[in-house]
């Protein structure tokens, strides 16, 4: 199923839940916001809720000390 992920078309399997998707990413245990259709996701809420197709995803990583990832931009 096709979702967008930070703003790029990304391949996800069916009824994928948010921490299948991270756990996918290889960013679990990492500090993270996750956003879906604008709306945040609560940590507590990831592995109950799944994903449809076409859904906007957001996921930020928390970076501590002012360092920023490749482009400045601090999603992933």
């Amino acid at each position: 199923m096709e979702i967008l992920l930070n703003g790029k078309t990304h391949q996800v399997p069916e009824g994928c839940l948010v921490s299948e998707l991270i756990a996918l990413l290889e960013l679990q245990g990492k500090r993270l916001a996750v956003e879906i259709n604008q709306e945040i996701v609560p940590r507590s809420e990831h592995p109950h809720w799944r994903l449809q197709p076409g859904d906007k995803v957001e996921i930020v990583h928390a970076i501590g000390g002012g360092q920023t990832l490749d482009s400045g931009d601090n999603r992933l």
